[in-house]
């Protein structure tokens, strides 16, 4: 594999490795204003490591699905976080949360590319308990705007850095990319279990 793409996928990997689960879930962290939007998805490795999916996934399913999946997770992000920040009750939210790192994670791995409509129902799905996890702490305030702001800017630059990654793996080094970006979905999916089961 060429420089470039080592060199990306080390990026990743420390950005992922540098962040703790904790302070990306309900109820965890400073809650004001567009910096803390934005550093709550890129404070908790589950986040990180889902939202990265999703621009991997978006990547090897190409075409049309480059821009529309990762459009499909934002927007239905910002309802889930419309609804958290509402208060209105979603059950299962961690673990809706984790099992996104290993569907996501899985789809990767097996190089799944099912038909746009199914791909962006699926992240779509997901994207709810995400959201519902930032919107839960959005500020009841003017400050909750721009955390708002701040949190689906993160997510849009972990999808694009997933879908950059995707790229690069397979424009500069084909074959070998493609096994590469398909190691780190199976990765990532064994750390989603380990994240359900309460190992990390």
């Amino acid at each position: 594999m060429k420089r470039t793409s080592l060199t990306a996928f080390a990026a990743a990997a420390i950005l992922a490795a540098s962040s703790t689960i904790a302070s990306a879930h309900v109820g965890v962290g400073d809650t004001g204003g567009f910096a803390h939007g934005f550093m709550h998805p890129i404070g908790g490795i589950d986040h990180i490591l889902a939202m990265v999916m999703v621009g991997l996934f978006a990547a090897q399913l190409g075409g049309r699905a480059m821009w529309l999946v990762p459009a499909a997770f934002v927007g239905v992000m910002a309802i889930g976080g419309v609804v958290g920040f509402s208060g209105l009750p979603l059950p299962f939210v961690e673990l809706g949360i984790g099992l996104s790192i290993v569907v996501l994670g899985a789809a990767v791995a097996f190089g799944l590319k099912p038909v746009v409509a199914a791909a962006t129902g699926l992240v779509g799905f997901f994207a709810v308990f995400h959201g519902f996890a930032h919107g839960a702490e959005m500020p009841d305030s003017v400050a909750g705007l721009a955390y708002g702001a701040g949190f689906v800017v993160a997510t849009a630059l972990l999808h694009a850095a997933g879908l950059g990654i995707g790229l690069l793996a397979a424009s500069s080094a084909g074959p070998r990319g493609e096994t590469m970006v398909r190691a780190a979905g199976a990765l990532t999916a064994v750390a989603g279990v380990a994240v359900v089961t309460g190992v990390i």
